[in-house]
């Protein structure tokens, strides 16, 4: 049976409902096999690894998305569209806006917004802010509560070029909306969440902050391994409220 899309080899149901997204495959790879039971690798078209498996009874899927908004854009548009999920809560790093982070804190990402085309180009609207499901989020506030994991919440900007291979940083500081008061900066969100509004799905972006321009700081591997953890677990038990 030849595969339902280009980039993804798995079958129609092996997926469940909830997908947790890191960027990383080796990442994906590690959640499943740290954190799920009986886990299976489901998708693994250009080593972006998928696997499906279950967290406290629940059956929880997760797949990585690559870098970038273009990469993010395909695989969650595939995920929601095609092999029908409902929602995909992205987990990654990022880098601080505000002296009010610091390295390894978590952002839950209220809104994204992007100097980017990606709404013009998919859909022909000159989009460039957008909402993560409130819903979601409400169920990720209360899990971080429960879990007495402290975060921050507010709007992030999904960059197309990472920030240490900009050649003047003051000059997105100053072309971004200040109303807006952006905290944190990633690469993928937008995607994800503007595919998401599009296709009448779900989205929720976490994430940890791992380079703090404010406080010259920058994560080691193993600082990140830690901090990461507290993201993943934040998500897992979120994904298992639906």
């Amino acid at each position: 049976m030849a595969n339902l899309t280009p980039h993804n080899n798995a079958n129609y149901g092996d997926f469940a409902k909830t997908v947790i997204m890191p960027g990383d495959p080796k990442r994906a790879e590690l959640i499943a096999t740290k954190y799920l039971t009986d886990a299976k690798l489901v998708t693994d078209v250009r080593g972006i690894l998928g696997y499906t498996g279950t967290y406290k009874g629940k059956r929880i899927s997760v797949m990585a998305s690559g870098m970038g908004m273009p990469s993010m854009g395909i695989y969650s548009y595939e995920l929601f569209k095609v092999f029908d999920v409902d929602k995909i809560i992205r987990i990654g790093s990022c880098g601080s806006y505000t002296e009010d982070l610091y390295l390894l804190d978590l952002i839950l990402v209220d809104k994204t917004y992007t100097e980017g085309n990606y709404a013009l180009a998919m859909n022909n609207e000159n989009i460039h802010i957008c909402e993560a499901d409130l819903e979601s989020n409400k169920l990720i506030e209360q899990t971080a509560k429960n879990l007495s994991i402290k975060y921050k919440k507010g709007t992030t900007l999904c960059s197309e070029v990472f920030d240490e291979y900009v050649t003047e940083n003051s000059n997105i500081f100053e072309r971004l909306p200040k109303d807006l008061n952006i905290i944190g900066a990633e690469m993928e969100a937008f995607a994800l969440f503007y595919n998401a509004k599009v296709l009448g799905k779900k989205a929720a972006c976490i994430l940890t902050v791992v380079d703090d321009r404010f406080h010259n700081g920058i994560a080691t591997s193993e600082e990140r391994e830690k901090s990461l953890d507290n993201m993943i677990l934040l998500s897992l038990n979120s994904a298992i409220q639906d």
